[in-house]
């Protein structure tokens, strides 16, 4: 590595190395360990290469000066040839080398790259949902990109640089102290001339780096919130483009004018360090030339200094950067291992087992629950706030009981916030119980496998999310190994058949992010035949028609027949006239089942439910009709 490239990188590594001077752990260097041992073989071979590597960097230099007395000595033809074959045969094996420890750095590094983000993409997927709900995705997202490259780089890169450098320092020290012990000594007198500007340099493009970032990350944000559908519907309702459009030009203009500054700097840097190589170089062939006309120094020892002086600088200047490559790299790995370290609340037992064959009932006995606080789920790094929220734990559900029989519809009512959604969620086990337990085929759900609760339950909510993919793919995310039959059969349950069928690329139709190119009505209905592809046996509408309007609802509420037809069903009503049909009605306030009957018996009680029902309907008006289940058997 030339004094200039060296020069670049040390730049680099100032610049954008994390400056991070937090104390780490012997646990931390451990489970580094543990991962890197993932790679041994590997990683043995790339040091060996890397030493053998840095061996022959130094060769060069003695074999150049050897060729100067040589020629100067006139020996033999034969010897000059010799030394200059072997100097090329050098050439090749070094450069050989140098791709086989670039192939085995890269697969190290893109091997810790898929360990690492295979480990925390595995761990985040058994979060529980509240720790989606405070998170921050773009942060999240960093963490599997931004801070895993960086772990990786302490392996592919400063690994390797440390083994290499060092090695390369003390044969080239060892070299310029037996040649001439004097002029390696005044060499290193303009080593801080070339180590300390970089240092100050460095910080000073430090700072404007950072703060480009900050212009960047914020730009990053109005672009993601704002090209999003319901972001860009935001601005156009109620924001103003102008005022947009002047912001982030502002914010772009700061960005370029950093740059122009920090391309200045860096020139200037590196002009000023390539002035200070020559002027090293200048003292070596002035006072080596001295030494040598005097009769102190042979020719080629002038030459041979002079070419080791570059095999000098670099891996001095280097090592010196190499602590902050060191802590930019553990630091990265940290952030990463404290991703892994956020311990989920649902766990599965080792003993867990299935949900019995044949119908299934739902019980809740005396259930009550609090939502966990911000500590227990959740990051300040990944909320981006300085200290957690501190409130949570609160209980909303109290001693509910409640019980469906197999085959059985009951809905949810009350009023908005009253712990309908919450009781919904905790059926297929989103959140655990505080108190009691929340069964499924009279076992708790605690003793239940993950995928037993999942191939047993089926849940459509009121805003029917969609992946941004075909519609196929979400069709199959319910069951991967259905056949195309099958996709058309339960788009036809759930009124969707003609409409797909009459679209240019029918099944393979891209739904937009969210689902967001289909209407409301369509969008609830793909997501009822995404529920009935996976053939639940217990089914929970948390207000699936809630945003619909009079000709949507009814294409819903068909297809909803479809799907609750022959299976136990929890409806959370928001308008009461559809579920009149249950076989029991539940009244929910403050998180407790104030009342409970048929629509008859609550009607007749004159209590909360019929408060409820009066005020959604005038007596005089005609009700819409009442959600029912269609009667003749549905396969599944």
């Amino acid at each position: 590595m030339s004094i200039e490239s060296t020069a670049w990188h040390s730049l680099y590594n100032v610049t954008s190395a994390n400056r991070d001077r937090r104390p780490f752990s012997a646990a931390t260097l451990r489970r580094i360990g543990r991962f890197a041992a993932r790679h041994r073989p590997r990683l043995v071979q790339f040091l060996l290469l890397s030493i053998v590597t840095a061996v022959l960097t130094v060769a060069t230099p003695v074999l150049a000066g050897r060729v100067v007395d040589a020629i100067i000595a006139a020996e033999p033809v034969d010897v000059v040839v010799g030394l200059a074959v072997l100097i090329a045969g050098i050439a090749i094996a070094e450069a050989g080398l140098r791709l086989a420890v670039r192939w085995l750095s890269a697969g190290i590094g893109e091997g810790l790259i898929l360990d690492l983000r295979t480990s925390v993409f595995d761990h985040v997927q058994r979060m529980p949902i509240a720790f989606f709900t405070r998170t921050r995705t773009g942060a999240l997202v960093s963490r599997l990109n931004n801070d895993v490259i960086g772990a990786q780089r302490a392996f592919s890169d400063t690994l390797s640089g440390v083994v290499g450098n060092l090695v390369t320092l003390v044969l080239t020290l060892v070299l310029m102290i037996g040649i001439s012990w004097q002029i390696t000594l005044l060499s290193l007198v303009l080593l801080p001339v070339f180590v300390v500007p970089a240092r100050r340099m460095g910080a000073r493009l430090a700072r404007l780096q950072r703060e480009a970032a900050a212009h960047n990350s914020t730009m990053s944000t109005q672009m993601t919130e704002r090209f999003s559908a319901p972001g860009a519907t935001l601005v156009k309702l109620f924001g103003k483009p102008a005022d947009e459009s002047r912001e982030f030009a502002e914010r772009a203009a700061r960005v370029r004018d950093i740059g122009v500054r920090r391309a200045m700097l860096q020139s200037v840097f590196v002009t000023a360090l390539t002035l200070v190589s020559a002027l090293a170089l200048a003292l070596v062939y002035g006072l080596g030339g001295y030494f040598a006309l005097r009769g102190g120094l042979d020719a080629g020892a002038v030459v041979t200094l002079a070419m080791l002086l570059t095999r000098l600088y670099a891996p001095l200047t280097a090592l010196a950067g190499a602590r902050v490559e060191v802590m930019s790299a553990l630091v990265s790995f940290e952030r990463v291992f404290e991703i892994l370290d956020l311990k989920p609340l649902i766990e599965e037992k080792p003993e867990a087992r299935t949900v019995p064959t044949g119908g299934v009932s739902v019980e809740f006995d005396r259930v009550s629950f609090g939502y966990p606080s911000a500590d227990k789920v959740s990051l300040a790094s990944l909320e981006e706030v300085a200290t957690l929220d501190s409130r949570g734990g609160v209980q909303v559900l109290h001693d509910v009981s409640f019980r469906v029989e197999p085959g059985q519809l009951v809905a949810l009512v009350g009023s908005s916030g009253a712990g309908k959604s919450t009781i919904a969620s905790l059926l297929p086990r989103l959140y655990d119980v505080d108190e009691g337990a929340v069964r499924l085929g009279d076992v708790d759900v605690r003793d239940l496998t993950a995928d037993s609760i999942q191939q047993t339950l089926g849940l459509v909510t009121q805003d029917g999310h969609l992946f941004h993919e075909s519609i196929r793919a979400n069709l199959l995310l319910a069951r991967p190994q259905a056949e195309e039959s099958e996709l058309w059969e339960v788009l036809r349950r759930a009124r969707l058949d003609d409409l797909i069928a009459g679209l240019p690329d029918g099944l393979d139709t891209i739904v937009g992010e969210r689902g967001y190119r289909l209407s409301g009505g369509e969008r609830q209905r793909l997501t009822i035949a995404r529920l009935l592809l996976a053939r639940p046996r217990v089914v929970i509408l948390d207000e699936a028609t809630a945003h619909l309007d009079s000709t949507s609802e009814a294409a819903v509420q068909a297809a909803l027949g479809e799907a609750l037809t022959g299976r136990t069903s929890v409806v959370i009503a928001h308008r009461l006239s559809t579920v009149r049909a249950a076989d029991l009605i539940l009244v929910i306030e403050d998180g407790r089942v104030v009342e409970r009957g048929t629509h008859t018996e609550l009607l007749a009680a004159n209590g909360r439910y019929e408060q409820l029902y009066r005020t959604q309907f005038d007596e005089s008006e005609e009700v819409e009709p009442a959600l029912r289940v269609i009667e003749e058997p549905v396969s599944g």
